[in-house]
């Protein structure tokens, strides 16, 4: 999912805490950025500041839905007015949240949301014969399970999410860490060192590729 919102703090403890109920996301200070992330990536949700710089949630909400963007958009905002609201819901978004508000109201309204609507697909992620369940927090390949720690499943779903896709190293560092991480290592490529120990090697496998100059990518040609 994708969390646009400018607030480093706010951003920050969404993040965390959306990671932690097993979500990817991606974050974006800038209302400007929105559009070619959408373009770039299949979001399943998307949460959406009203307050932002260059352009506010309500334009920004009006443009995704005037080009086909069918995501489903909470909005949320420390603007409470009625007409706020009302405003939010007319350019399209599906929700509305005041601040402040509880994770877990965000968590279930994202899943409601995720029930609703004819984007809702399946859990499981599956690649070849890598299989990925978010919900249960396994992996498998060839019905073989795959024990993984927190930050591999986080990778790995990254991955998972886009085959085919080369992701970058700040991409996988927002999948892994959380905003106040500085990144003065090689944490990325150690950690995608673990997840080809686990999940190609010994399956005589390498699906994990090396882009160099851009990052790695998850091969989208199964376990060709």
């Amino acid at each position: 999912m994708l969390v646009v919102e400018d607030d480093r703090k706010m951003a920050a403890a969404m993040r965390r805490g959306l990671q932690a109920a097993g979500l990817v996301v991606d974050v974006t200070s800038s209302g400007a950025d929105a559009p070619w992330m959408v373009d770039a990536v299949e979001y399943q949700a998307i949460v959406l500041d009203v307050m932002l710089p260059e352009i506010d949630g309500f334009e920004l909400c009006r443009r995704l839905r005037n080009t086909g963007v069918n995501v489903p958009i909470i909005m949320v905002t420390a603007r409470d007015a009625v007409e706020d609201r009302i405003a939010g819901l007319d350019v399209g978004a599906d929700d509305y949240l005041v601040k402040p508000f509880s994770l877990a109201e965000l968590l279930a309204r994202l899943r409601a949301l995720h029930r609703r609507g004819p984007q809702h697909k399946g859990a499981l992620l599956e690649v070849g014969s890598l299989k990925l369940d978010p919900a249960t927090r396994r992996v498998w390949r060839n019905e073989v399970e795959i024990k993984l720690s927190g930050k591999e499943f986080a990778l790995l779903e990254a991955f998972m999410s886009r085959p085919g896709a080369v992701l970058g190293y700040q991409t996988l560092l927002d999948a892994g860490w959380d905003m106040g991480y500085e990144h003065r290592s090689n944490v990325v490529e150690v950690y995608v060192r673990y997840l080809r120990e686990k999940i190609d090697r010994p399956f005589g496998l390498a699906t994990l590729e090396t882009v160099r100059g851009f990052g790695y990518r998850l091969r989208d040609n199964g376990d060709e």
